[in-house]
């Protein structure tokens, strides 16, 4: 009777303690970012804020039979695989479980000893990694570095560990996942570089390019600083004027601005056991001065743990519009996980200051609101925008409204809109489905009437209909025929 009573008590114990654990486990504690990083599920667990612009991710898709799956070898579409194992750097700005290569670029690689400056020699494989929603970090095991990364919505921020002798820091723009290639920098001082990076080519659309603008500042004098470029290939005499033909070149002495489709800029130091260097890197799709602005309302000093702290907090705070209460603790990791991967993309585009790059032009304009982008409406048309309208109806009115003002900039609804480019991938005209469920829910705060316009004019216009190229066809006769291979029949 008495091990009876015991054995009850103890399982009443249990209970309480599990239910209190359960109460007390906050909802950014039960995101794993690593899930959808291997199987082609194309998501990374970079650093990120909620909706955020900048996201800084473990590059590891380049440079080595290590890895199983390499950019350059096969159709790939994500900075990461939690399967490859050769890591050439932090890209800045990317993107989450999309179907097609582009953005990925800026790429910052900490390293020992003598300068190289050839990702293919320069990178390493990596052992400890820990990712948090706003946090990620490695060590690097060739070099015995600690690198980690955060971000605000607008700028990162890295912190680097080096061991005692010589270490160096890469920024490298000539790699990345992007297939459009050119870019530019300028030393601004000893501490700080800016430039501008062509991205775009996205799903077979050469003509949807567009630039990003960075302002990179490192927290500690270097001993050298300089710039690195590949040099064409060279035949004949004109080989003979220049011993660096077909490879990069060094440019120790030249301070002012350089360009080139693989282009570099290097930090070198002289550096004590566990000394720390931290870097910032600030973008905008409008400017280098946006760029600048950005970072220096986001971020006050070289602050990592700071940066890190609020992102995790917001993250809290964003996920916390749903408390899940019961099932396992696999569950509630799954439903959050999952709850994360929603509040990736769309991202903001506009700058602190308001400014973006208009739809198709790049006119620069303001905005009062919050101005979206990556509108993937295919993949997100009934179901990640009906979620919105429930949990986060603020964010869902601010992006109806930037869909209704890219009609008014191009005359057209965005179909599947990149950083103020249509790149017309895959089918139909959906984003009339996520205006007119936006609406029916209550939520009307945006200019219907101009909205009705904009899907009248896709429905009815027979000539130069990008989003209904068959239209002609469906009007006349009310189907769509086959006539060609790639002609095809869908139903959404």
């Amino acid at each position: 009777m008495k091990l009876l009573t015991f054995i009850k008590y103890i399982l009443v114990v249990l209970f309480i303690s599990t239910t209190a654990l359960v109460a007390q486990e906050k909802p950014v504690e039960l995101v794993n970012p690593f899930i959808g990083s291997d199987n082609f599920g194309t998501t990374n667990p970079g650093a990120v804020r909620p909706n955020g612009m900048m996201s800084v991710a473990p590059f590891n898709v380049m440079g080595s039979d290590l890895n199983r799956y390499d950019k350059d070898k096969q159709w790939w579409s994500t900075p990461y695989s939690n399967v490859n194992s050769f890591f050439t750097g932090y890209s800045h700005v990317n993107l989450s479980g999309v179907g097609c290569p582009d953005l990925g670029s800026l790429l910052l690689m900490p390293t020992t000893g003598d300068l190289n400056v050839n990702y293919k020699e320069y990178g390493s494989t990596y052992s400890d990694e820990k990712a948090v929603p706003g946090y990620y970090s490695n060590i690097l095991t060739k070099y015995n570095v600690k690198t980690e990364v955060s971000a605000t919505d607008r700028s990162s921020i890295a912190r680097f560990t080096f061991p005692e002798g010589q270490a160096n820091i890469l920024m490298n723009l000539g790699e990345g996942l992007t297939n459009e290639s050119g870019a530019w920098m300028r030393r601004v001082n000893e501490t700080e570089v800016e430039g501008m990076k062509l991205l775009g080519t996205f799903c077979y659309n050469p003509q949807a390019v567009f630039p990003i603008y960075f302002v990179m500042r490192v927290s500690k004098q270097p001993s050298t600083t300089g710039y690195w470029k590949m040099q064409r290939e060279m035949q004949g005499v004109e080989a003979e004027w220049d011993i660096h033909s077909g490879q990069y070149k060094l440019y120790t002495k030249y301070n002012r601005d350089i360009a080139g489709d693989d282009i570099g800029a290097y930090f070198t130091y002289d550096v004590e056991e566990g000394e720390t260097i931290d870097v910032q890197i600030g973008v905008s799709f409008v400017s280098t001065e946006n760029a600048r602005e950005n970072l220096d309302k986001e971020q006050t000093g070289f602050n990592f743990n700071e940066v890190r702290e609020q992102a995790y907090e917001d993250w809290n705070k964003e996920l916390s519009r749903v408390i899940v209460e019961g099932g396992t603790h696999d569950q509630r990791v799954v439903f959050y996980s999952g709850l994360y991967h929603t509040l990736i993309h769309p991202n903001m585009l506009n700058d602190v200051n308001g400014e973006y790059p208009a739809m198709e032009t790049g006119i620069t304009m303001k905005t009062d609101r919050t101005r979206y982008t990556v509108f993937s409406l295919w993949d997100t048309y009934r179901n990640v925008h009906q979620l919105q309208t429930l949990l986060y109806p603020e964010k869902q009115i601010d992006m109806v409204n930037t869909m209704v003002d890219m009609y008014k900039e191009s005359g057209w609804l965005p179909k599947w809109e990149l950083f103020g480019r249509e790149t017309l991938t895959m089918e139909g005209d959906p984003a009339i489905p996520v205006i007119v469920d936006t609406y029916m829910k209550g939520l009307r705060d945006f200019d219907y009437e101009i909205a009705y316009e904009a899907m009248y004019k896709s429905a009815t216009q027979m000539e130069n209909n990008f989003l209904r190229p068959d239209i002609e066809d469906y009007i006349t006769l009310g189907y769509v025929p086959l006539r060609s291979e790639y002609d095809n029949s869908v139903s959404h």
